[in-house]
C-alpha cells in the first residue's frame, strides 16, 4: 500500500491531481467557517439547543456541521443531488428528454446544464425556507437588501459547491460531488465520536453497547466491501473474421456485471429525499412540528420504523432505476452482435439482451437489498441501544463507497503507467 502510494505519488500527472483534490477539499472546510451576514450566531445556538436536537443533528451531519454555525454552505450539495433525481426521473417520464439524454456528449450537457438551473431554484427556495422558517427568530437583517443577501450568500454557497465538485471531477482524482458529501461525513464522525466517549464516561451510555455498536459499524465495513467489489463475469465468445488479409476475432472474453453497479448513489439520493421531511419539521410549530417528528423522522417513536422501511424502499427503487440507466441490456446486446460477439448458448439479439436482464435484475436485487439493509440496521439498532447515532448505515455505505471508487480511479491510473495498484 504505502509503497502504491509513492509510486503514484512519483508520477507528476497524479501527483497533482491528488494535490488539486486536496486543495478544493480543503478550501471546502475552509469556507464551511464563513458564516452568513445578518444572522444571530447565538441564537443560532439556542435554537440547536432548544430541544429538536436530533433533528438538527441529523441535518447538521448531513451538511457536514454547516446547519449548526450556518455558514454560506449550510445548505450543501443536496438542492443539487435533488435537481438530479428530478431531472432523471423526468427523463423517464418525458420522451423528448429521453432523446436528448441519449444525444452523446452535447445532450449529457444539456441535461447537466438543466440539473445545475434546477439546483439553483431549489437552493433559492430552501435558503428562503430555512432563513424566514425556522431561523427566523435569528435573522437580525434589516430592509430587503440585507435579507437578499443573506438569500444570495447561501445560494450561492451551494453554487459554488457545483462549480468545485465539477473541477475535481475533471481535474482531480474521483467523483467531485461525491467526495464533498464525504468530507461532510468524516469531518462530523470524530465529534460523534468524541460524544459517545463522553456519555461513557459519565455512564449514560453503557461500554458494551459501544463495543457492540463499533463491531457491526466493522461488519457494515466489511459487508459494503463485498458488495461493491462483488461482480458476475458472463463469458464471451467473438467469431473469427477476416477483413482484408487478416484475420480478427476468435478470442473470449467477458462482461463484468456488478452486484452493485449504482454504487452509493442510490443512498444518497435516498438520503436527501428522507431529509426533506425533519426540515419541515423545523418550519412549524406546536403539534404540526411533533406529528412530522413522530411520524415521518428517526427521532419519532413511530417515526423510525417508517423512516426504516421508506429508506430500504427508496434505496431498492434507485439502485434498479440508476442501474438501468447505466446498463442498457438493449444497445448492449446490439454492440454485442455487431461486433460478432455472444454469449455461448444465448443466440444473439433480443434473446440476449433478456439474458442479460435476466442476470442483472438477481444480482441487481441482492446488491440493492443489501445496501438497504445496512443503511437501515444502525439506526434501528441505535434506537434499541438507546444511542443517538444518527443514520450511521448511510454514513458508513457513503464513506466507504466514496473511498474505494477514489482508490479505483487511482489503480487505473496507476494501471495505465504500468505500475502495481492497491487492488491484488
Amino acid at each position: 500500500m504505502l509503497s502504491t502510494l509513492r509510486n503514484a505519488w512519483r508520477i507528476p500527472d497524479i501527483r497533482k491531481r491528488i494535490i488539486f483534490t486536496i486543495l478544493m477539499l480543503l478550501v471546502i472546510r475552509l469556507g464551511s467557517s464563513i458564516p452568513v451576514p445578518y444572522m444571530d450566531k447565538v441564537a443560532i445556538r439556542q435554537i440547536f439547543e432548544a430541544g429538536q436536537a436530533g433533528v438538527l443533528e441529523f441535518l447538521d451531519l448531513m451538511a457536514g456541521g454547516t446547519f449548526s454555525n450556518f455558514s454560506i454552505f449550510a445548505l450543501n450539495i443536496y438542492p443539487y443531488i435533488t435537481a438530479s433525481i428530478i431531472i432523471q426521473l423526468l427523463t423517464i417520464a418525458i420522451p423528448r428528454l429521453e432523446e436528448i439524454a441519449k444525444e452523446g456528449e452535447e445532450g449529457r450537457k444539456k441535461m447537466a446544464q438543466w440539473t445545475k438551473y434546477g439546483a439553483v431554484v431549489l437552493a433559492i427556495i430552501q435558503a428562503i425556507g430555512t432563513t424566514f422558517g425556522f431561523f427566523n427568530r435569528a435573522l437580525i437583517a434589516q430592509g430587503a437588501l440585507q435579507t437578499a443577501i443573506v438569500i444570495i450568500s447561501l445560494t450561492a454557497g451551494t453554487t459554488f459547491l457545483m462549480w468545485i465538485g465539477d473541477l475535481i471531477t475533471d481535474r482531480g482524482i474521483g467523483n467531485g460531488i461525491s467526495l464533498i458529501i464525504f468530507v461532510g461525513i468524516i469531518s462530523r464522525l470524530p465529534s460523534q465520536f468524541i460524544k459517545s466517549i463522553e456519555l461513557v464516561r459519565v455512564g449514560a451510555l453503557s461500554l458494551i453497547k459501544l463495543i457492540l455498536f463499533g463491531i457491526v459499524a466493522l461488519l457494515i465495513i466489511a459487508i459494503v466491501i463485498a458488495i461493491q467489489e462483488g461482480e458476475r463475469k458472463i463469458p464471451v465468445q467473438y467469431a473469427k473474421r477476416v477483413v482484408g488479409r487478416k484475420m480478427y476475432g476468435g478470442q473470449s472474453s467477458h462482461i463484468p456485471l456488478k452486484v452493485s453497479m449504482a454504487g452509493v448513489i442510490p443512498v444518497i439520493f435516498s438520503t436527501s429525499l428522507l431529509a426533506f421531511p425533519q426540515t419541515i419539521a423545523l418550519f412549524f410549530k406546536g403539534e404540526p412540528s411533533a406529528w412530522i417528528t413522530k411520524y415521518l423522522t428517526v427521532q419519532g417513536s413511530v417515526g423510525i420504523w417508517v423512516y426504516s422501511i421508506l429508506n430500504v424502499l427508496l434505496i431498492i427503487f434507485f439502485t434498479y432505476f440508476y442501474t438501468a440507466v447505466q446498463f442498457n441490456t438493449v444497445e448492449y446486446a446490439k454492440n454485442l452482435q455487431q461486433y460478432g460477439g455472444f454469449i455461448p448458448g444465448i443466440r444473439p439479439g433480443r434473446p440476449t439482451s433478456e439474458y442479460l436482464n435476466k442476470v442483472i435484475s438477481r444480482i441487481t436485487f441482492v446488491g440493492a437489498v443489501s445496501l438497504a439493509l445496512i443503511a437501515s440496521l444502525p439506526i434501528i439498532l441505535s434506537h434499541v441501544f438507546r444511542m443517538n447515532v444518527n443514520f450511521g448505515g448511510t454514513a458508513i455505505i457513503i464513506v466507504v463507497g466514496v473511498a474505494l471508487e477514489t482508490v479505483k480511479q487511482i489503480e487505473s491510473q496507476m494501471l495505465m503507467r504500468h505500475y502495481k495498484g492497491f487492488l491484488k
